[in-house]
C-alpha cells in the first residue's frame, strides 16, 4: 500500500485544518496536541477550542473555510494521479528528519520518489545570479555527493539551486526540490523541464496547498524544509544579504552542519560564504571534505573531486599571453588593454574566445575574471 492518506475523510479534515484562516503550523500543533487528530478538533465545542486558541480562531475552526469543497476536490484529484502523495504529521511516512525541527510542516505534497525523503541528504544552495564558476561547482559537488549515495536537496530556484539539482540527477543519490508554490505550479517557469525530470527521477515537495502562487514570504519559509531534510547545508555562492544565508542560519538552529565554498575577496558573491566561514561554517574545497565531516567514509566514494576545472582547449600565443594577465579577481578590460597593448577591437575578440572556451567569465561593467 502506498504511503499517505487512503481515506478521503482523513484528508478532508487535515485540509480543512490547513485551510482555516488564521491557523498556522504553531496553532495547529497546539490543537493537535490537545485534541488528537483533526476530526476531533472539529468535533470539539467552541468553549473547548477557546481554551487552546483565541475565541475568534475557535469560531473560524467551526465554520467551513471559503471555497473548501473546491479545494478538496482539486486535492483529491491531484492525489489520485500516479506519483503524487500527501503526507501529514500523523503519517508513518512523514520524514523523520522534519519531525526534529522546531516548525515541521502540517502537510507535505509530494510528487515523485517519496522514499527519498528518508535518504541521507545534503542541501546545496546559493545565489540565483550565480557566476559560471559557481554553477560548475554546484553541479559537480552535487554530482560527486550523489555518486557517493547522498541525496541533494535544494529549492528549484534559478542559478545554484538548478545547477545542484542537475548535478544530483546524474548520480544515484538523486535530488529533492522543495518549492515555495503549490505542487501543481512550477516556478520559475524556465525550470519547467528540470522540474519534470526531478519528478521522474527525484522528488518535488511543497507544504503549500495546490494552486498557491509564487508569494515572496513563502520562499524563505520553505528554506527550513530544505535544511531540515539534510544532514548539512553547502552554500556555494551568496551575497552578504542572501536567502541562502537564511537557509544556513536555519540549518545551524536545527543542529545541521553548515559548509561554504570560499571565493575571491573581490567577488560580491563570495561575501556571504566568507561571512559564514567567519561564523564557524566549515570551509570546503571538495565533496570529500563534506563526506569526511559528516563521517560518511563507509559510503562507496567516487574518485576525489575538487572545484570545477574547464576543458583544456587549444589557444594561440596571443590568447595565452592575455590569459596570464587575467587573475581570479575581476579586472577591467581597459586595464587589460593597458597591460597588454592590444587594441580594444582585438582585445574584445580574444576575450570572447576565452569566454566561449570556458577559460574566463565576463562580469557586469566590462570586468573579467579567470575561471582556472
Amino acid at each position: 500500500m502506498a504511503l499517505g492518506l487512503d481515506v478521503h475523510q482523513d484528508l478532508s479534515a487535515w485540509l480543512r485544518l490547513e485551510q482555516t484562516p488564521g491557523v498556522g503550523n504553531e496553532s495547529a500543533r497546539r490543537l493537535l496536541a490537545v485534541f488528537g487528530l483533526p476530526e476531533q478538533i472539529f468535533a470539539a465545542s467552541h468553549a473547548a477550542l477557546s481554551e487552546v486558541v483565541t475565541p475568534r480562531l475557535a469560531k473560524a475552526l467551526l465554520a467551513s473555510p471559503p471555497e473548501f469543497q473546491q479545494q478538496l476536490d482539486k486535492t483529491l484529484a491531484w492525489q489520485e494521479q500516479p506519483g503524487n502523495l500527501i503526507l501529514t504529521l500523523a503519517d508513518a511516512g512523514y520524514p523523520r528528519a522534519l519531525l526534529e525541527i522546531p516548525d515541521p510542516p502540517l502537510m507535505l505534497y509530494v510528487k515523485g520518489r517519496a522514499a527519498l525523503l528518508e535518504a541521507a541528504t545534503v542541501a546545496v544552495v546559493g545565489s540565483r545570479n550565480a557566476t559560471v564558476q559557481g554553477i560548475r561547482n554546484a553541479e559537480q559537488f552535487s554530482e560527486s555527493l550523489s555518486n557517493a549515495g547522498l541525496c541533494i536537496s535544494s529549492g528549484l530556484a534559478a542559478g545554484i539551486d538548478a545547477a545542484a539539482h542537475q548535478g544530483a540527477l546524474r548520480g544515484p543519490g538523486s535530488t529533492i526540490a522543495v518549492i515555495g508554490t503549490g505542487a501543481d505550479i512550477v516556478y520559475p517557469a524556465r525550470n519547467r523541464n528540470l522540474a519534470h525530470l526531478i519528478a521522474e527521477g527525484g522528488c518535488v515537495v511543497s507544504e503549500y496547498s495546490l494552486s498557491t502562487p509564487a508569494l515572496a514570504p513563502n520562499f524563505p519559509r520553505r528554506n527550513r524544509i530544505i535544511s531540515g531534510l539534510a544532514k548539512g547545508v553547502l552554500v556555494v555562492e551568496a551575497a552578504a544579504q542572501s536567502g541562502s544565508l537564511i537557509t544556513a542560519r536555519m540549518a545551524a538552529e536545527q543542529g545541521r552542519e553548515v559548509f561554504a565554498i570560499p571565493g575571491s575577496i573581490h567577488s560580491p558573491l563570495s561575501r556571504g560564504c566568507h561571512q559564514l566561514i567567519r561564523q564557524g561554517a566549515k570551509l570546503v574545497e571538495s565533496a570529500q571534505d563534506i563526506l569526511e565531516e559528516l563521517q560518511l567514509q563507509s559510503v562507496p566514494l567516487p574518485a576525489p573531486h575538487t572545484l570545477a576545472k574547464p576543458v583544456a582547449v587549444h589557444m594561440d600565443t596571443s590568447e595565452t599571453g592575455l590569459l596570464k594577465e587575467i587573475s581570479f579577481d575581476p579586472v577591467h578590460m581597459d586595464m587589460l588593454a593597458s597591460r597588454t597593448g592590444i587594441d580594444i577591437s582585438s582585445l574584445t575578440t580574444e576575450l570572447l574566445t576565452l569566454e566561449l572556451s570556458g577559460q574566463l567569465e565576463a562580469l557586469p561593467g566590462g570586468y573579467y575574471r579567470r575561471l582556472a
